[in-house]
């Protein structure tokens, strides 16, 4: 049988060990270590070869957001699974729009848990009861609407930063910048820089956006 591969980032030690205890009852999973931060991830990504990552969002030193974006353009295969106390839209909206596959409240039952894996394995998006109930869906025929991460990056452009001190900015590679970059003129339709410019001046963009939750 094989075996999922899930690494679990929380930095609270015994979250972390209770959700493996959980997870080892599984003979379909293995547990390949538990960290505490983001920087820990990136340290021991390649060592660890996770397939899934479960993923808290407020760690000290590199929080889960961050993380998220940078394992994604390390590894893009592997599935981010948000779990979080947060419930709220923003929160979950921001995880998404990072790169995550699926959002889990902690106070989930434990079975729910191997379902969200379950699901992301598969290639599914999963959210949570109490994350579908925070996310209102989109309207027919609306454009994708801008990450919080797309929004800041924007913000940066309108400014007039070039991709390399944008990157510097957000401590984020400028491959990633120029993939976010790609991805707002898609959203918005639009193909200039001045025309970025223009659309943050009347959409309000240039009253700020915050970096990470």
């Amino acid at each position: 049988m094989s075996r999922t591969r899930v690494l679990i980032v929380d930095d609270h030690p015994m979250v972390a060990q209770g959700i493996q205890s959980v997870l080892e009852d599984y003979a379909d999973i293995e547990v390949v270590g538990t960290l505490g931060n983001g920087r820990e991830v990136m340290n021991c990504l390649d060592a660890l070869d996770p397939d899934v990552i479960l993923m808290d969002l407020n760690m000290p030193g590199m929080g889960g957001l961050t993380a998220t974006e940078r394992v994604l353009e390390r590894r893009p295969g592997t599935r981010i699974l948000v779990l979080s106390m947060h419930d709220s839209p923003e929160y979950i909206s921001s995880a998404l729009g990072h790169g995550a596959m699926g959002y889990v409240l902690k106070d989930v039952p434990t079975e729910e848990i191997k379902k969200a894996i379950d699901a992301v394995m598969a290639g599914e998006q999963y959210l949570c009861t109490g994350a579908q109930g925070s996310i209102a869906p989109k309207s027919d025929g609306s454009r994708d609407a801008l990450t919080g991460r797309e929004q800041t990056i924007l913000l940066l452009l309108a400014q007039g930063r070039s991709n390399k001190e944008v990157a510097i900015e957000l401590d984020i590679s400028v491959r990633t910048v120029e993939t976010h970059r790609k991805n707002i003129k898609r959203k918005l339709g639009i193909s200039t820089t001045a025309g970025l410019t223009r659309y943050a001046l009347e959409h309000g963009v240039l009253q700020g956006t915050g970096n990470d939750l």
